[in-house]
């Protein structure tokens, strides 16, 4: 693999981790499309390690915020006191639906992984999904006010980003629409539920470095990758925060039905 290629993979890894159009879709297709070098194990934990440390420190005072004000809460025995304090429990039980389906049916999920048409079938749900959510689009919602249902629902919608294509960012962004929040509340909260979720992926991908046996590209390869995915992990997370709060969805709905449909067609074609 060429630095070039490296650099490629980087962004595609955080630029699609975080809009809604699926980073798993892309890095099932994008190889399968352009016949780029398949990533080794190493490569593939420095992006998602990339894409970790762009969301840390793009969030980092929120995170701050939410740890003081869980211990706080533990501390003072009023777990739930402040609106800080709700979150962080709201972001451990987001993550349980996805963290238990990905348990239980890995080896499913894992034999979903290796048929990019079912890559490209669910980026054309996702599609769908974005335009459901803005034309339901109701809301006021902020964090003061959200309750458990809240984010029971946000979590199921969560879980089902194990399918490829299928975008974590854009199922949760539109969960937290139906769910009656405003469109930048819940791009936030979408982004700091994805915090363990990135985190547990940036430490498997670390256990997979540490255990390589063989390191396939050299070592320019791989810090291209891994700062390339942090470099625009961190522009693509301001990007949509801005983007969100005077604009809609649809441009990604399109993107990813064009890409999906295209794939399709293209399968059937070749």
């Amino acid at each position: 693999m060429s630095i070039i290629e490296a650099i490629f993979l980087g962004i595609l890894q955080g630029a699609t981790e975080f809009l809604p159009v699926s980073s798993s879709g892309h890095l099932v297709l994008v190889p399968a499309i352009f016949d780029i070098t398949a990533p080794d194990l190493t490569l593939i934990g420095l992006v998602h390690l990339g894409t970790l440390v762009a969301v840390l420190i793009y969030f980092r005072r929120d995170l701050w915020d939410i740890v003081v004000g869980v211990l706080r809460g533990l501390a003072e025995r009023q777990p739930l006191g402040t609106t800080n304090a709700r979150l962080g429990w709201f972001i451990v039980v987001g993550c349980i639906p996805a963290a238990l389906a990905g348990f239980l049916l890995q080896d499913f999920f894992d034999s979903v992984f290796s048929h990019p048409n079912w890559a490209a079938f669910f980026l054309l749900v996702t599609a769908v999904l974005l335009v459901v959510g803005e034309r339901m689009i109701s809301g006021k919602k902020t964090f003061d006010t959200m309750n458990w249902l809240d984010t029971i629902v946000i979590g199921l919608f969560q879980m089902t980003a194990l399918f490829p294509g299928w975008s974590r960012s854009g199922s949760t962004i539109v969960g937290g629409l139906l769910r009656g929040f405003d469109r930048p509340t819940a791009a936030r909260y979408s982004f700091l539920l994805g915090v363990p979720v990135i985190l547990g992926a940036g430490l498997l991908s670390l256990l997979d470095i540490v255990t390589a046996d063989v390191m396939m590209f050299s070592t320019a390869v791989y810090l291209s990758a891994f700062l390339a995915a942090a470099i625009s992990g961190y522009l693509c997370i301001a990007f949509l925060l801005s983007w969100v709060r005077n604009h809609s969805l649809y441009i990604f709905a399109v993107y990813t039905a064009v890409l999906g449909a295209g794939f399709l067609l293209y399968s059937l074609l070749a």
